[in-house]
């Protein structure tokens, strides 16, 4: 992933600030004995992008993948429509327990910009059904030059997006997170809609780390800098989700980009462990072939 990627992250500020006012009413209100449900991925399966993680002689990607993690973030479907087919066949490849977390083509988000797309949600909301169990959450993704001059068009759409399928968002313009007014009433539309907000981690756009939780589920999208720092920002955000999890939160989805991504799953395994450590969980922890045994 490039967005947000920057020349010389050394120089940037990595601190996270401190939650939106809403994030500890809303997590209160779902507090709760039920054990924590974490899921920690990637956003590729592909050999090529994730050169070393795959031992010589893995024959498909797919199902050596999803037994090393319990989740994907799906970006193929952003730039090709799903079929029924094709959502069986990765279904079928992967054990039980593991996620897909489907984001939703480009045809609906980046070219029709949200105009008469009821027909396209559909066909993609109908094919990704298919995951069936295996289906963790769609995330729609906006283009950046998608300001809030057209909330309305994207209130209607999210009201009218299939109630089936669990949803979270993604805006990227400067202006969603500058205008305070803007933000408060976007959050405030998700969290009545029971759609979650997702957060963004990257050098370039610290504004995207709004904090700001609509559901007791956290949507997280770290893009690491290929840089040291890239651990001690995981570090950090164990301490967060421990304080957001102390307050109620109940669900995690975690993912991990670079914008090399051949050490995502250097990081994601680092994260993981940690994780397990500070959660008593008993996450899988991806092994680890001899071509990446270290970062940076």
């Amino acid at each position: 992933m490039q967005f947000g990627k920057v020349s010389n992250p050394g120089k940037v500020d990595f601190t996270l600030p401190k939650d939106a006012p809403e994030t500890a009413a809303l997590l209160k209100s779902f507090k709760n004995d039920k054990p924590f449900e974490v899921y920690v991925g990637c956003a590729k399966w592909n050999r090529s992008d994730l050169k070393g993680f795959y031992p010589r002689g893995t024959k498909d990607e797919l199902s050596y993948y999803s037994r090393q993690f319990n989740c994907i973030e799906l970006n193929a479907t952003f730039y090709k429509m799903p079929d029924v087919k094709q959502v069986e066949t990765w279904k079928n490849k992967t054990p039980e327990g593991f996620k897909f977390f489907p984001k939703v083509t480009d045809l609906i988000t980046h070219y029709r910009r949200l105009i008469n797309v009821q027909e396209p949600v559909e066909n993609f909301c109908n094919a990704i059904s298919n995951f069936e169990e295996k289906l963790g959450m769609a995330f729609l993704q906006l283009h950046d030059n998608f300001a809030p001059k057209d909330f309305e068009r994207l209130k209607s759409v999210l009201e009218d997006f299939p109630k089936g399928i669990p949803l979270a968002v993604e805006v990227r313009n400067e202006a969603w997170f500058n205008d305070k007014k803007i933000s408060k009433a976007f959050g405030n539309v998700l969290e009545k809609l029971r759609m979650t907000n997702i957060i963004v981690d990257t050098a370039g756009r610290r504004d995207m780390l709004h904090m700001r939780l609509t559901t007791p589920a956290a949507f997280i999208r770290y893009v690491g800098a290929n840089h040291p720092s890239d651990i001690t920002r995981l570090d950090d955000w164990i301490l967060h989700i421990a304080k957001w999890r102390k307050a109620g939160l109940q669900k995690l989805y975690f993912f991990v980009h670079q914008n090399i991504e051949k050490e995502s799953p250097l990081l994601a395994a680092h994260f993981i462990k940690e994780m397990n450590r500070v959660f008593k969980l008993d996450l899988k922890v991806p092994d680890k072939p001899g071509a990446q045994s270290s970062l940076f």
